[in-house]
């Protein structure tokens, strides 16, 4: 306990000095863009653009062994080939050990505000999905069911629309894309499942690797913002998984998802608010558990409500934000056939902390989890968390 105490006091003097030019990456919800909007939308002055962001972490649970890492270090690149043609990828460095393509697409604009795209994207849902560059969202870590239920940073092979209807303060994006893997051939005529309860469809993603297709999903996103400093999100996806053709008819093989989210930001003055409600319906899971002994469930759902105040006066350049999230998310939301609903599953985080915007593009993160889940007796470990994250 005095080494928790001891360096949340180091947290609390870290964020108490400092003067610089104010944040670039714009806290209006409105305003907000992600790394590709933003070199999308700025390349105009010279054929080649780069930049990058990353995050270096510390994650401290009670009890055990504090973990240093360089989470993540990602290289922003875009090249525009004419005023209508532009090409953008992502790539990842995760853990100064694996090497990702996160995102790799061309977006021809048709018209004004109307763009066709193809290649690797994210799948828009929810909010932390597309917007997780370390400076757009409060928290050392992302939100946690936007791990196991999203799962973020989820990306597929596809071709869509996106654009925007002024007239009506609309944004749209609509997308075909492959979809998750959710098994294997074992070998010997049987499945391998790659799907389970604890996490989801998470292990599912396919990211662009070799990735097989039997039939196409569709993923979908409407954002209104025509209230001031409010921007609200629809998303849906629905499809089923994918399998090799040796194993595509056998049962099990494959699973039904439909998926919908809501998502709200808003600002005003000082105070900033975000809330998002995730809800995935599973179906054909009773034979997949059967098939392959997995524990998958039937139905997923989660949501959290966060709220945060710039404790520094609005005229000030950097912003130090305080903040409260509070997350619930269930990945045996229900179960089908005689699968039992496993109440560790079902968990409940209050995260709250500081962030630190001391220049632009550069924030300083703090916070402490209060973790928990439904299970009796079942003892999870709070944690404690820092933070530097970079965006440019």
């Amino acid at each position: 306990m005095k080494k928790i105490t001891s360096l949340l006091a180091i947290c609390f003097a870290v964020v108490a000095f400092g003067q610089t030019a104010t944040d670039s990456i714009m806290l209006d919800p409105q305003q907000q863009l992600n790394s590709a909007q933003r070199i999308l939308s700025g390349n105009y002055g010279s054929a080649v653009t780069v930049g990058a962001y990353g995050e270096m972490t510390y994650n401290q649970p009670e009890g055990k062994n504090g973990e240093l890492d360089v989470q993540r270090l990602v290289l922003l690149l875009g090249y525009r080939f004419n005023d209508k043609t532009q090409f953008f990828t992502e790539i990842e460095f995760e853990h100064v050990e694996e090497v990702f393509v996160e995102q790799a697409f061309v977006n021809y604009s048709v018209a004004n505000n109307t763009n066709l795209r193809g290649g690797l994207m994210l799948i828009p849902m929810g909010i932390v999905n597309e917007y997780h560059e370390p400076t757009t969202f409060n928290g050392v870590e992302r939100p946690a069911m936007d791990n196991v239920i999203v799962p973020t940073t989820w990306r597929e092979l596809g071709v869509g629309v996106s654009g925007k209807l002024n007239s009506a303060s609309l944004g749209y994006q609509a997308y075909i894309f492959n979809g998750f893997r959710s098994t294997m051939s074992d070998g010997a005529g049987g499945l391998t499942g790659v799907l389970k309860g604890s996490n989801g469809l998470r292990s599912g993603r396919q990211k662009g690797i070799k990735s097989t297709v039997d039939s196409p999903t569709f993923s979908t996103k409407l954002e209104y913002y025509g209230l001031p400093g409010l921007r609200l999100g629809l998303s849906g996806y629905f499809g089923k998984t994918q399998a090799d053709d040796d194993i595509e008819g056998l049962d099990g093989a494959n699973v039904g998802i439909s998926m919908v989210g809501l998502d709200a930001r808003y600002a005003y003055n000082r105070f900033t608010a975000r809330g998002q409600f995730i809800h995935a319906s599973l179906s054909d899971t009773e034979e997949y558990n059967t098939a392959t002994g997995k524990d998958l469930g039937s139905a997923m759902q989660g949501f959290y409500v966060e709220g945060a105040y710039n404790l520094l006066p609005r005229s000030n350049d950097q912003k130090l934000f305080v903040f409260t999230r509070y997350e619930q998310y269930d990945t045996h939301n229900s179960t089908d056939g005689a699968l039992v609903r496993n109440d560790a599953y079902n968990r409940t985080d209050i995260t709250s902390g500081l962030s630190y915007h001391i220049a632009p593009g550069v924030v300083l993160k703090g916070d402490y989890q209060f973790r928990d889940n439904a299970l009796n007796g079942d003892n999870v470990d709070n944690q404690l968390n820092f933070g530097i994250g970079v965006w440019f």
